[in-house]
């Protein structure tokens, strides 16, 4: 009877017991479920907070990246435009201080010395005939002299108190009266620095014709390619 209840009993207690074990596996696969999901999204947010992190250093990178080209564009427009504000200004200061010394006509009426009136080819046949026989007189070729003298002096000094008045006194273009403006303070100083190292008239008077001439080149554009 008893082993009769023992078998009888043994099946029902491994069914039990199989009950019994169920939900502890449940609870474990959960568990380790939720486990494995946390896990699963503490990686997720750090690859997010990485990909964060390496995009705000790429916009960081990019925004230092711009403002070095911006400011470089600064400093190259800038450094552009400083040589035509320096031409500019040396224009200005040319300009005003031949107004104030250089000869120029006594009246306010307008200058009767135009282009194609005799008045105009006066002041410019005076003005290089002048240039050519100060060159004569500085080479010793008229009223030749073993000495330094007062013809000799004046033909050096004759681009400068003949040629360049006479040619201020047409009715000329702007370029032409810039040339000649900026002559008027350079050959003085030419005339005065030259004699520290040579001494010698016929050598002034040259230098101050290839600036003329080259002055006159710069300003009226005979170098420059015609298209």
């Amino acid at each position: 009877m008893n082993s009769l209840l023992s078998s009888s009993t043994s099946p029902c207690n491994s069914q039990i017991l199989k009950l019994a074990s169920r939900p502890t596996s449940f609870r474990l696969s959960l568990l380790c479920n939720t486990i494995t999901a946390q896990y699963t999204g503490r990686n997720s947010l750090s690859l997010k907070l990485r990909a964060s992190n390496n995009a705000n250093e790429v916009d960081s990178q990019t925004a230092k990246d711009d403002q070095a080209a911006e400011t470089s564009n600064q400093v190259s427009s800038s450094s552009s435009s400083a040589p035509p504000a320096l031409d500019r200004d040396l224009k200005k200061v040319v300009q005003k201080t031949a107004a104030t010394f250089a000869p120029r006509a006594s009246t306010a009426t307008r200058n009767p010395a135009v282009p194609g009136t005799t008045l105009y080819t006066v002041f410019e046949v005076q003005g290089y005939v002048s240039m050519v026989l100060g060159g004569a007189l500085s080479f010793n070729l008229i009223f030749p002299s073993n000495d330094p003298d007062i013809w000799r002096l004046m033909g050096m000094w004759s681009i400068w108190m003949f040629t360049i008045p006479s040619l201020r006194a047409r009715d000329c273009s702007k370029n032409e009266k810039e040339a000649l403006n900026y002559l008027f303070l350079l050959i003085p100083l030419l005339n005065v620095l030259i004699p520290f190292f040579l001494k010698s008239f016929s050598f002034v008077w040259s230098a101050d014709t290839i600036a003329f001439f080259g002055m006159y080149a710069w300003k009226l554009g005979w170098l420059q390619k015609t298209e």
